[in-house]
């Protein structure tokens, strides 16, 4: 069984949850008011802990997955398309929705009914496609509103198990920021959302998603974003990631020297950089995590182990690692973006640089 709201940017199932809970059990803390026998019993449970944690990162690192391979479905090439500038903004959505169009039609030869849908309802004269590629995971980059004339940028950048077949929740999670970002905004205060799906995310439970090999893969695509944005709006505007868990990682990758104004990061297991300062950035680096999310549990280590680096580092909303900690409310690790939350209602007030209006807990 699941857990997830619609509009999560990152499903999470239950069984996965409880691994990372049973792997990094308090260690004995507990133990404290067991008389004389609590000093044993921590360090047995601390033990444990280690025990528990060096098979979590060696099979992370040495021990296959089974998994079922999904067959691929043909899709036809990105299509070729001038430099991004304000005056190629509408040649490009027209561009990748024919692009999404004939994916459509390919996916539905091929009888993958789910996909044909996903791909037709991306090719519809309402979607604004930076980027489309139909084949494999898939990859998408959208935007929610007029980007040639925004103030404000808003770039959301998913995590785990996002991918074309799951993209309903990562475009619902970009539709409530949106959403929320006009109801908030100043008067005058035009706003657009980019909906960044342009890497292979990692799965939730797989050897990939304890390690930085697909956020150092990302890295140089979300830096070429921004450039493209910036090409089209100029310098003007204020552009802020928001990164979702394993998307924090990839903005921990390419934080340093980005042209952006904020950074925040929710629901996340570290970036790999042991402080805010270690990420080399002029933006302001915001961090929150909702009293629910089971992320809290995953063990705050960086090894490197057998030439591969495990971990992600010092936990972002700890005193340690130096960031802006906001309020998230009680949420759990998919209700960062849950219309009404108050994460989503501190996420555009730094979007909106109203930096003094986010709450602290």
């Amino acid at each position: 069984m699941q857990t997830r709201w619609p509009g999560a940017l990152e499903g999470t199932t239950m069984g996965s949850a409880s691994k990372y809970r049973r792997a990094v059990a308090d260690g004995g803390h507990g133990a404290v008011a067991d008389g004389g026998h609590g000093a044993g019993r921590w360090r047995r449970a601390g033990r444990w802990r280690r025990a528990a944690l060096a098979a979590l990162v060696t099979g992370a690192v040495v021990l296959p997955l089974s998994a079922a391979v999904r067959p691929d479905i043909p899709a036809p090439a990105p299509a070729s398309l001038a430099p991004l500038s304000a005056a190629t903004l509408d040649e490009a959505y027209a561009a990748n929705r024919a692009n999404a169009a004939e994916a459509s039609r390919l996916a539905a030869a091929h009888h993958d009914r789910s996909r044909a849908a996903t791909d037709r309802q991306l090719a519809s004269p309402t979607r604004h496609l930076l980027h489309f590629d139909g084949r494999g995971s898939g990859r998408v980059t959208e935007v929610l509103g007029d980007l040639a004339r925004a103030d404000r940028i808003a770039v959301l950048v998913p995590g785990s198990d996002t991918g074309l077949d799951t993209y309903g929740r990562f475009h619902a999670a970009a539709s409530a920021l949106h959403r929320r970002l006009a109801l908030q905004a100043p008067a005058g205060t035009r706003t657009a959302v980019v909906a960044w799906l342009g890497y292979e995310t990692p799965g939730t439970v797989s050897t990939t998603v304890t390690t930085t090999g697909r956020a150092e893969q990302a890295a140089p695509h979300l830096r070429a974003l921004v450039a493209d944005l910036r090409a089209t709006v100029g310098e003007g505007p204020r552009v802020s990631l928001l990164c979702h868990s394993y998307g924090s990682v990839v903005c921990g990758r390419c934080a340093a020297g980005l042209d952006v104004d904020d950074i925040a990061l929710v629901g996340s297991p570290g970036t790999g950089a042991d402080t805010a300062a270690a990420l080399h950035t002029r933006a302001r680096v915001w961090a929150a995590r909702g009293g629910g999310d089971w992320v809290e549990n995953v063990p705050h280590l960086d090894l490197d182990l057998f030439g591969t680096t495990v971990g992600f580092g010092t936990d972002p909303v700890s005193p340690a690692f130096g960031a802006r900690v906001f309020t998230a409310g009680d949420g759990g690790h998919s209700d960062y973006f849950r219309p009404g939350s108050t994460s989503l209602t501190n996420l555009a007030r730094i979007v909106l640089g109203e930096t003094k209006a986010v709450t602290h807990d």
